[in-house]
């Protein structure tokens, strides 16, 4: 009898059951028939564990300043780090009510602040470093700090993130890990590091509550201006241990991560660093990205480390897999001890799926690789879905963790989810209009996503995302344009020369393209894409596609997704909305009767 694989293995993997409960109006429920089991009581209850029973073992890793080795904490040093910070934070009088806001990238100190303050009850909150590090004009920046309304504001380096806190008139401690001497008045973190911690730190630990606030969390703005979402204990730690009875090898193999993912989201924090934390594990902190010329540097790590989970956004997949196809010796060290594959954020492309498979048979043929991904949102702390067994392709988001419920109600044509559990968030900070609006009359989170069965009489294989309720649109003739699904099908028809597409016609009578190209097709004679963009078109058409989902003109795009602009999160994913409208200007040349020369017909 055959071993069977990983993904398999119930000892391994838990097997797929959901209960499906109609509804007289034609809307269901789905649940998971197993029971969430208890979890722990704050995020500090796991850092207090392990360093108690492995002190030595590594918990967090960064690239050194010669950037040849790491400099490493094991769990004991880490304890040690955030009990000094967090009697430091005591010690500067850091009221409960008042958030510590961090703006740098991913970094031990960083983590080490969030902790800390974490650990005494207190309020984390990481913000993008595009809103100061990148951003030409702070003013941004200066308003979520006054919707914050910080005690304590840190950055990694006074010289890069001090100019864009001139001017932002709020009183509170500054503290940089570098140069901190060039901005009056700043604190070295070195000097919280080296506080003594007393007592106060464990009293204050233990009088935490499990529904206080842990962090504070900006929404992306995908679908509209920015809130600030309450994360409590509770909702974070019983997430974790959803995951744990369905991802069962964590209690038996400690995770080890090479993780890029920004802390200021819910992915990169809240699944990924906090599955790390909960079950003893390891993350070296990637100073790459999904990005010319940094790219390179998540491959070294990656081969370096050699992860045993690998969690990336789709544009993460198509940066990488140049790397693992040309180079087999690479992928098979990449992929030598991964458990899975794990993309979130986006869709992934149907030809990525395709691609990143091949890789798998050929770096590891006798071992399977489970490509897999989960579903949702900084409001839900975040996973709701995972699937969690083996998928035949993108598109399956999975099925209802335990302690969640899924409610999938008839909306426009789609069934719009909306969750409920102990997992999603009370409401946003100072937004009681926001929060209302956010839940129905039974308490479900409005999520704004659709979704359907993959098969009406087996729930338990899966829910399909079908794209997000307020990006969908009629044409002129009434007809509704799927974007989420048509996206995915024209990215992936178009690979490897789009990096993304927004879809156009909003209460038009054609459906256009705005086309972001990849880096293969920056190198390549823009005639390339131009003739590709034609062949998909003609294809469509020629297949006999409606108009709502045959697009008949094209415009490729100049410059990239400006994140300043909202145009595209730190996770990756377009902003379909934002997108149009700051580029309004180029769809309206693209819809004009009269041609114009940088528009790519059907011919």
């Amino acid at each position: 009898m055959s071993t069977p694989a990983f993904f398999e293995d119930e000892n391994q993997i838990a097997p797929p059951r959901t209960v499906r409960i109609d509804l007289d109006d034609g809307s269901f429920i789905l649940r998971s028939p197993v029971a969430l089991k208890p979890y722990a009581r704050c995020i500090g209850d796991w850092l207090e564990r392990w360093a108690r029973e492995t002190p030595d073992a590594l918990a967090l890793a960064e690239r050194d300043e010669s950037g040849e080795g790491w400099r490493k904490l094991s769990y004991g040093e880490l304890r040690r780090a955030v009990g000094a910070v967090a009697q430091g934070l005591l010690d500067l009088g850091v009221p409960k009510d008042r958030p510590v806001v961090i703006l740098s990238d991913n970094a031990i100190d960083h983590a080490v602040l969030m902790l800390a303050a974490m650990h005494i009850g207190r309020t984390a909150c990481s913000l993008s470093s595009a809103y100061s590090r990148m951003a030409k004009d702070p003013s941004r920046l200066h308003g979520m700090l006054r919707a914050l309304g910080p005690a304590v504001i840190y950055a990694s380096d006074a010289k890069v993130y001090g100019p864009s806190l001139a001017g932002c008139g709020i009183e509170a401690t500054t503290v940089f890990s570098r140069n901190a001497d060039a901005h009056p008045g700043a604190m070295p973190f070195e000097r919280l590091l080296h506080t003594a911690e007393t007592p106060a730190v464990i009293q204050a630990f233990e009088a935490i509550l499990p529904d206080d606030h842990a962090k504070y969390l900006l929404t992306s703005g995908s679908t509209g201006k920015p809130k600030v979402v309450i994360n409590t204990h509770r909702m974070l730690c019983a997430n974790q241990q959803m995951m744990a009875q369905t991802w069962r090898f964590l209690d038996q193999e400690k995770p080890v991560l090479v993780d890029w993912l920004p802390w200021s989201h819910t992915f990169g924090a809240n699944h990924n660093f906090n599955m790390v934390l909960s079950h003893g594990g390891a993350l070296y902190i990637d100073e790459g990205r999904p990005a010319p010329g940094l790219i390179e540097k998540t491959v070294r790590n990656l081969r370096e480390v050699r992860p045993t989970l690998l969690f990336n956004v789709p544009r993460g997949y198509d940066m990488l897999l140049p790397f693992l196809e040309a180079d087999e010796a690479l992928a098979s060290e990449v992929l030598s001890r991964l458990r899975l594959v794990f993309y979130a954020a986006a869709a992934l492309a149907p030809s990525t799926w395709e691609r990143l498979e091949a890789v798998a048979r050929r770096a590891r043929p006798t071992r399977p690789l489970w490509l897999t991904t989960s579903w949702g949102a900084t409001e839900t702390s975040p996973a709701i879905t995972t699937a969690h067994w083996r998928l035949d392709g993108a598109g399956c988001i999975g099925a209802p963790l335990p302690g969640i419920e899924l409610k999938l109600v008839p909306n426009g044509g789609k069934l719009e989810m909306r969750v409920k559990g102990v997992s999603v968030f009370p409401g946003y900070r100072h937004g009681p209009r926001e929060t209302s609006e956010a839940f129905d009359e039974e308490g479900y989170y409005r999520i704004g996503d659709a979704g359907y069965l993959v098969h009406a009489e087996q729930p338990e294989r899966g829910v399909m995302f079908n794209g997000r309720v307020a990006e969908d649109f009629k044409l002129s003739s009434g007809t509704w344009v799927s974007v989420g699904t048509l996206r995915v099908e024209l990215v992936s028809r178009l690979a490897p020369l789009a990096q993304d597409i927004v879809i156009t016609g909003h209460d038009r009578a054609e459906i256009g393209m705005l086309v972001f190209p990849s880096p293969q097709a920056a190198s390549r004679p823009r005639d390339e894409l131009h003739a590709a963009l034609q062949r998909v078109m003609r294809d469509l058409r020629d297949a006999g596609a409606g108009s709502s989902q045959c697009p008949v003109r094209a415009i490729v795009l100049n410059a990239p997704p400006d994140i300043d602009a909202g145009e595209i999160t730190d996770k990756g994913y377009i902003n379909q909305r934002a997108v149009l409208a700051r580029r309004a200007e180029q769809v309206a040349k693209l819809h004009a009767d009269a041609v114009d020369a940088e528009v790519v017909r059907v011919d």
